[in-house]
């Protein structure tokens, strides 16, 4: 597979699962959109990862891990890094049971349409970096 190739696998993996957020947000299934929001930034991660380095991007899923391996960290500014915060819980909050009940009482309707909008501010702004490294 080519650098090209890796990195639009990663970029259509994480359109996909943005999708699919949608999906599930418009069908109140807000912890589970939460869940794929997660996916849609580490999918776009490994991408710009892929971008940046002639390398497999890392079997990790905290974000702020991949973007510090992945040599991009400090292109996120203050609020992107904090955003990171919240996502990466609900990488594993919403698959185990003794997270899920209690994230999921504060999940709401409001909270996933707000946290789908700066995935998406996100996903784009990793994509325009991608482009640029072209």
């Amino acid at each position: 597979m080519t650098k090209e190739e890796k990195v639009k696998y990663w970029v259509d993996l994480s359109d996909r699962d943005l999708q699919a957020a949608d999906t599930l947000a418009n069908s109140g299934h807000y912890l589970w959109a939460g869940f794929m929001c997660h996916q849609v930034i580490e999918k776009i991660f490994k991408g710009f990862y892929s971008a940046l380095k002639d390398d497999t991007p890392p079997f990790k899923h905290e974000l702020d891990l991949l973007a510090m391996r992945g040599d991009f960290y400090d292109m996120l500014d203050e609020e992107q890094i904090a955003f990171l915060d919240i996502l990466n819980p609900l990488n594993i909050e919403a698959r185990y049971p003794e997270y899920r009940e209690r994230i999921s009482q504060s999940f709401n309707g409001e909270i996933c349409k707000n946290l789908l909008k700066q995935v998406k501010t996100l996903q784009q702004w990793t994509k325009e970096k991608i482009l640029l490294t072209r």
